[in-house]
């Protein structure tokens, strides 16, 4: 597995009051491994506020807004599970957050690989329920 995602990428078991509550925690992830500044979770909430990254399936996608590499430090994904649902606005309810920090497009090909295991709504259902990271690891097979 790379140094974009792994095991310590991922927090299980996680609750918020809100979506910018669980951006934060997704951010929070990504910076306390070394991934991006502080400033880059603002950026996160900033892009929260003009497009949702809500993708369906019960899966949010939060990521910076256009001008924000220079807060990135190097290229990571996180993934946060929320087992309560975390209310991202118009009905929709995400239970998995998938934190993106890409420096010139190196976490593209994971990305897509990601998007495409969470298409399929009993892997998202797997991802809301897994007891272990690596249930997690599984389901991504990563």
């Amino acid at each position: 597995m790379s140094d974009i995602f792994s095991i310590k990428n991922i927090l299980l078991n996680a609750s918020a009051t809100d979506k910018f509550e669980a951006i934060k925690l997704t951010g929070n992830v990504l910076n306390q491994n070394g991934y991006v500044t502080e400033k880059y979770i603002e950026r996160m909430k900033l892009r929260e506020e003009i497009v949702s990254t809500y993708l369906g399936n019960g899966l949010a996608i939060p990521h910076g807004t256009d001008g924000s590499d220079c807060e990135i430090i190097k290229t990571g994904i996180s993934l946060v599970q929320f087992p309560q649902g975390v209310d991202f606005g118009d009905g929709n309810t995400a239970y998995i957050t998938i934190g993106i920090a890409g420096k010139e497009g190196e976490h593209m090909e994971l990305l897509n690989k990601i998007a495409l295991i969470c298409i399929e709504e009993e892997n998202v259902m797997a991802l809301r329920n897994a007891k272990s990271t690596q249930q997690i690891l599984q389901v991504l097979n990563l």
